[in-house]
């Protein structure tokens, strides 16, 4: 029997492992380097594990900025509905929520890492190894992989470290190193669904506050769009956050532009006109009272300073002494408060890594290296990523059943 080794056991690895080891044609040794398998995947979506989405495979690529065209092999491979299956399957309940989420019925991520772990480690041809592996070198034969205790040789290596955000989990970026050593091309990794640092002081006054129904845009300083979405957003210390401002970030590149136009329409339900008639009527109901007192009904109280400040009025003044001119500037600012976006946070509060092994090395119709014989990736360490959703772990699944598939070939 051929000897699998596969490197890494999250998301993917453990994919390819139960894959592998259900077709019975090879030996599979899963090599983990923390005390138990899947630390990522047991936070993610806050603990609950958004783990696919409904959306069909077409759909799909609306949401995958990097690497869809190579994806759709692994994704047709293994859809969506299947994954749900196989974890339903596996007796996890699952359910749908907005935006096509998909949720174990418990809210438990605790639940999908063990009947992933549980699939995985079943068939008596799977061997969990709680080691790290510190090489990979080709040998006469296959590969030769370093560890704590020694060496050990393979015929086939599969890699599935992970990126290189939330390095306490154990995404230290090792696959990348791994790949280049062996002579692939690594785009670097850069960090990716993160939050945004913005320059003014809008966002520190305004910290904590979470808004639901925002349009935002955003654009180059050059005023190219990049990006537009509506949701879910919050105001932090540092500038902003929240679903769409993480997949607003997988759309900027800091090394193409130094900065990036944030435009924020916090009142999209209504038009500019329909929002100067409401400001107006609220004007006329609180015309002795100073303006910062006016404005309850229509922002919440954490916004309302923070507002008239930027729209460089004073809140101490009477409504019935606001001009026209004054009244319109506030509605502009509303519809359209322009923010400077002047970086990310670091990679350790990256959801997912944006980089990794250039893809046109590697066959998207089994994720062996096209430059390597037997050797073969999957999941984030394959430089290909998407949007939040539950989007990011389909392709870890999807990957990782088609190298699981590629690895448990007899010849």
């Amino acid at each position: 029997m051929k000897k699998v080794a596969i490197i890494g056991g999250g998301a993917a690895g453990l994919m390819a492992a139960a894959i592998a080891g259900s077709r019975g044609a090879v030996n599979v040794t899963l090599w983990e380097q923390n005390p138990f398998c899947a630390r990522k995947l047991g936070i993610t979506g806050k603990g609950r594990c958004n783990l696919t989405n409904t959306a069909s495979v077409q759909e799909l690529s609306a949401f995958i900025p990097r690497g869809e065209k190579f994806l759709r092999t692994a994704m047709y491979a293994f859809p969506p509905q299947q994954v749900m299956e196989f974890f339903e399957e596996a007796g996890v309940p699952l359910k749908v929520e907005r935006g096509g989420r998909v949720f174990p019925v418990s809210d438990k991520a605790r639940d999908i890492v063990n009947a992933l772990c549980g699939a995985a480690l079943r068939s008596p041809l799977v061997t969990l190894k709680k080691q790290k592996i510190l090489s990979v070198k080709p040998g006469e034969k296959g590969f030769c992989l370093t560890h704590q205790d020694g060496e050990d040789t393979f015929d086939r290596v599969l890699i599935a470290t992970g990126g290189a955000s939330y390095t306490a989990t154990g995404s230290k970026g090792d696959g990348y190193r791994f790949a280049a050593e062996l002579g692939h091309t690594v785009t670097p990794p850069r960090p990716s669904l993160i939050p945004l640092v913005v320059k003014e002081g809008f966002c520190s006054d305004c910290m904590g506050l979470s808004l639901k129904n925002t349009a935002l845009r955003v654009e180059t300083l050059g005023g190219r769009k990049v990006y537009e979405d509506f949701g879910e957003m919050l105001f932090t210390h540092f500038g902003v956050s929240g679903p769409t401002i993480l997949s607003a970030s997988a759309y900027l590149d800091f090394e193409k532009e130094a900065r990036y136009r944030l435009v924020l329409d916090l009142k999209p339900a209504l038009t500019r006109e329909e929002l100067d008639k409401r400001v107006l009527s609220d004007f006329e109901e609180n015309q002795n009272r100073d303006l910062v007192n006016a404005l309850d009904r229509l922002l919440p109280q954490k916004m309302i300073r923070p507002i008239l400040a930027y729209a460089g009025l004073d809140e101490r003044k009477k409504v019935n002494l606001i001009k026209r001119e004054e009244r319109l500037k506030f509605v502009d600012c509303l519809k359209a408060l322009s923010l400077t976006v002047i970086g990310t946070r670091s990679m350790e509060e990256a959801i997912v890594t944006r980089g990794g092994v250039v893809l046109k090395e590697v066959n998207p119709k089994t994720m062996e290296s096209r430059l390597v014989p037997g050797l073969y990736f999957a999941g984030e360490v394959l430089d290909a990523d998407a949007l939040t959703g539950g989007f990011n772990l389909q392709i870890a699944f999807s990957t990782g059943y088609l190298a699981g598939m590629s690895l448990g070939e007899e010849v």
